[in-house]
């Protein structure tokens, strides 16, 4: 990877700028058509950031500052701002990308690469629904081109910046650690890509400085969002009792990627693994593609699990099919558009989209005003201004409505709070907005069917909608006495 092997990537930013914009200008014009309602996790990380902190429950606080900063700006916390910046944010992850592919493979791939990126079905997804993936793309380009640059060049200043953009994406999601072991497994195999013992310690050294206040964060707050990790990885708890050969949740892993990917793209980089395309680019993807194959096979993995494999991914599938031919690149592009039009409909069209006569396609994402709206009707009807709830759903669409400004569907005149839990907190509403208990009724909200073990609970008629993302899981009501729970009850 000398410099004088470098091909010409002269002039790539203007054409690979004008695609992208294109892309994300129309989708933040189409985003307040989204008629899909802030999903539970995109309202969690909504009220992380009306409590700046170093850490949270479940995830790095990178996307919960993020979220602060923009509805601040914009003084509104409505759904559009939440997800605007996940279009912004593609947007630059695509140009980074395209910037690397240019000094690599030159200026017709860097524009390809800027196109297929923004045209993935991830993509598509993640520009119309804010998550700690988008957030954390940019940083891990990002690094990646500075990586490339300190193999290059050997330049400090680079080593420094690698480490610093790392850290970042790890502040943004742990995942953002891949790349640590992704540039050990390249150094290994790949002799051109080793660096200095001095340059990796630096960057090290920046690593370890961005990511600190989150550690300590951690170690204060009883190691929180590392057993929510060792959660999702349960197996890790009790190899013995909980994993096992699960052929049939690795299957529907990998089928899932082809989705997230696109066909074309994905053989493309499975092909070039079996060729030792771009062996480098090779070692920063398909590591993290086989970690979550592994955790897919011993329990289960959800499929965006390991979507920072199609960053380094994207370059090397783009230059493969380039090679197939240009139909081939074409049909690629097609797929990639085509699916990101049926995705605009879906969220536009979302109350009217339905499976057949069955339930609505995108129901998850629909009925949680309506369940709101219903809660605080009750309350009202019950004569009382607080709501106790255990459903995490419920409660994160309860904080948005009450505590939000310039959101649909705002809520007046009650408070919520989160059922308190013996031993560790399971939610974030546990841990930090649990009921402490008062004088005066209180509603309280429940997926439970047993009565709530204190005297005085009265039964109100439960909230079972019909359609929505509580048509499977009724809530049952109850008015009781504001010191239900300082009995040392759990039920």
């Amino acid at each position: 990877m000398s410099a004088s092997a470098k091909p010409e990537g002269a002039g790539w930013f203007g054409p690979s700028f004008a695609v992208v914009a294109a892309l994300v200008v129309f989708r933040l014009a189409l985003l307040p058509f989204a008629r899909a309602e802030v999903f539970v996790d995109e309202a969690q990380y909504w009220l992380w950031g009306q409590e700046l902190a170093f850490g949270y429950y479940s995830k790095p606080p990178m996307i919960g500052w993020l979220l602060r900063a923009v509805t601040d700006i914009a003084g509104s916390d409505s759904a559009f701002w939440l997800r605007a910046p996940a279009a912004v944010l593609h947007g630059i992850t695509a140009l980074l990308l395209a910037g690397l592919a240019a000094e690599l493979a030159g200026r017709r791939i860097a524009v390809l690469v800027a196109a297929s990126y923004i045209t993935l079905p991830l993509v598509a997804v993640g520009s119309f629904l804010i998550s700690t993936d988008t957030v954390m793309f940019p940083f891990l380009a990002g690094a990646l081109w500075a990586w490339v640059r300190v193999i290059r060049e050997r330049s400090r200043g680079a080593a420094l910046l690698a480490g610093a953009l790392v850290g970042l994406a790890v502040m943004s999601k742990y995942a953002g650690a891949y790349y640590l072991l992704c540039a050990a497994l390249a150094a290994l195999f790949v002799p051109r890509a080793r660096v200095r013992w001095s340059d990796a310690g630096l960057a090290l050294l920046a690593l370890l400085v961005v990511i600190s206040p989150n550690v300590i964060w951690n170690i204060q707050n009883g190691l929180s969002t590392l057993e929510h990790t060792m959660d999702n990885a349960d197996w890790v708890r009790d190899p013995g009792g909980r994993a096992g050969l699960n052929w049939a949740s690795l299957g529907a892993f990998a089928g899932s990627q082809v989705v997230v990917f696109g066909p074309v793209l994905l053989a493309g980089l499975l092909w070039g693994a079996a060729t030792r395309r771009r062996p480098m680019l090779l070692w920063f993807s398909l590591p993290i593609l086989a970690l979550v194959c592994g955790q897919a096979l011993l329990a289960e993995a959800y499929a965006n699990w390991a979507a920072a494999t199609y960053l380094a991914g994207t370059i090397v599938a783009v230059i493969v099919v380039r090679r197939w031919g240009r139909l081939a690149m074409a049909a690629s592009l097609a797929l990639g558009t085509g699916f990101a039009m049926v995705l605009v409909g879906a969220t536009v069209f979302a109350p009217v989209l339905r499976i057949g006569e069955g339930p609505l396609l995108m129901e998850r994402y629909l009925g949680r005003v309506e369940m709101s709206a219903a809660i605080a009707a009750r309350a009202q009807e019950a004569g009382v201004t607080t709501v106790v709830a255990d459903d995490r759903d419920v409660l994160a669409d309860l904080f948005y409505r009450i505590r939000g400004e310039g959101v649909a569907g705002k809520l007046i005149g009650i408070e919520a709070h989160a059922r308190p839990e013996a031993g560790r907190p399971p939610n974030h509403y546990v841990q930090s907005h649990a009921f402490a208990g008062g004088a005066e009724p209180v509603l309280y909200v429940t997926r439970r069917m047993a009565a709530p073990g204190c005297d005085g609970a009265e039964a109100l008629a439960p909230i079972a909608p019909a359609e929505g993302a509580f048509r499977r899981r009724p809530q049952q009501v109850w008015r009781v006495p504001g010191d239900c729970w300082n009995k040392g009850d759990s039920s």
